[in-house]
């Protein structure tokens, strides 16, 4: 197909829109090994889980054999008023470098969170609210999910409280006061407020925080207040099944134009973004249907891909949750102040964190300024300020599309743009005055975080 035949957006029609979520778990051979209860190290059991998360959401976590999920009509409806989302042709990106890679992205930004996040925030909130419940609590890094949740918790009238990592909740006070538009309760984690929050200031005075330790305050308040459950936004099987809208999307809309990508890219954290846009494709892969090169891309100073080990370990700083079995570098780790807050997790989803370990995707780390560096470099040609998160598959996008400019090679990229970067101003000042600095943790200090992983055979 000619260029001029492929539109700069493709987008499709809102009877083209997912009606079920895919369960990649469904497809794989080695299945994500079982959350395990802390107290016992057995596999944890439905009635288990509930006292923490939504009943109905309990099933899908659990559930690795069911493919497809129908998604309820309330949540279809509220889909609509922001899906489905641009599939985008870079062809300015593609001119300014001179490839002759084909180079696509697709962005989940048009909403206000301004991020991938709210897929799964108004499944939940729609779960906890069929469930009757009174609220929910979570935890949020850069703010996207905070802001995600507090906009589903108000469309169902549920109450919201969110535990914002420190130097986020310091960094983006215009996040946090989104979220109080949408009427969620914001404290900076951790926080005086809760006995695990208060443990970890002794420990570690003066502490930036991290996602493990807001997850740790959250899920406390969630099982000591009635009427209340925890929703995560990332990491958990049942995240990836939400976000899965976002690749079965992204297949449709290539599908339709008879387009086959060669690699597919997605920044990682906790594996939400990355998870949702490769699931179709990486089914696909398992069922031996077609094969694709498959790139995570995390940053250098919270790399629990590529330096990280697969095992199993607390899902946060407090060792309150279940154990799962991952990619991690040591519940007990607290990244750098880094400005991809929504990247500071010490663990890699399990499912993500399977499919690495048997070979059917790769990671890679990149550094921070240079991550802003392509961050400027798109924002310049097509017109999107992305966020720091999304920026870091922006890079490898970028660094791919020129090795094919070097071969000759006419591949075609697709990439998750997961959302804006409009809250993230600080950073980009820091990085436009040469005050943002790289930093990456030694083997050293890695080890710390791997000393204190649970032993468990």
């Amino acid at each position: 197909m000619s260029k001029q035949e492929i539109p700069y957006k493709i987008y499709l029609e809102e009877s083209e829109m997912p009606k079920s979520w895919y369960n990649v778990r469904a497809d794989m051979k080695n299945k994500p090994a079982p959350l395990l209860n802390p107290g016992t190290l057995q596999p944890m059991k439905q009635e288990e889980l509930q006292p923490v998360f939504c009943e109905e959401l309990v099933k899908q976590e659990l559930d690795d054999t069911t493919a497809y999920f129908e998604i309820p009509e309330e949540i279809r409806n509220f889909y609509k008023m922001y899906r489905p989302s641009p599939l985008v042709r870079a062809y300015c990106l593609e001119e300014k470098l001179q490839t002759p890679a084909k180079i696509y992205y697709k962005f989940e930004g048009n909403n206000t969170s301004g991020s991938h996040k709210l897929n799964s925030a108004i499944a939940q909130a729609y779960y906890a609210k069929k469930q009757g419940l009174k609220g929910v609590t979570t935890e949020t890094g850069a703010g996207q999910w905070g802001t995600a949740l507090s906009m589903a918790c108000s469309y169902f009238g549920l109450d919201c409280k969110v535990y914002m990592v420190k130097v986020s909740y310091e960094q983006k006070p215009f996040r946090r006061e989104v979220m109080r538009t949408y009427g969620a309760s914001v404290t900076p984690s951790p926080s005086m407020d809760t006995e695990v929050g208060r443990k970890i200031l002794e420990a570690h005075p003066g502490t930036s925080g991290s996602l493990g330790c807001a997850i740790s305050e959250a899920v406390e308040v969630a099982t000591k207040k009635e009427g209340y459950r925890y929703v995560l936004g990332s990491v958990l099987n049942q995240v990836l099944l939400h976000q899965s809208v976002i690749g079965l999307e992204t297949k449709t809309a290539l599908d339709k134009y008879g387009i086959k990508p060669d690699i597919i890219i997605g920044c990682a954290g906790g594996g939400s973004n990355l998870g949702g846009l490769i699931a179709p494709f990486m089914g696909e892969k398992l069922r031996g249907e077609a094969d694709y090169r498959i790139i995570a891309v995390e940053p250098a100073s919270c790399p629990s891909f590529t330096r990280g080990k697969f095992a199993y370990d607390f899902c946060d700083t407090g060792m309150v949750c279940p154990l799962a079995k991952m990619h991690t570098l040591g519940s007990g780790f607290i990244p750098a102040a880094d400005h991809a807050g929504g990247l500071r997790y010490h663990g890699m989803s399990s499912t993500l964190s399977q499919l690495y370990h048997d070979g059917l995707m790769e990671a890679v780390s990149v550094k921070q300024t240079s991550v802003f560096e392509a961050a400027e470099q798109f924002a310049r040609v097509e017109g999107i300020l992305p966020a720091p998160e999304s920026s870091h598959a922006i890079r490898v996008a970028i660094d791919e599309a020129m090795k094919c400019k070097e071969t000759g090679e006419e591949k075609t990229i697709v990439f998750g743009l997961t959302g804006t970067g409009y809250f993230d101003m600080v950073a980009y000042e820091k990085f436009h005055n040469g005050e943002m600095r790289d930093y990456v943790p030694t083997d050293e200090e890695l080890q710390i975080g791997f000393d204190g992983l649970p032993k468990i055979d």
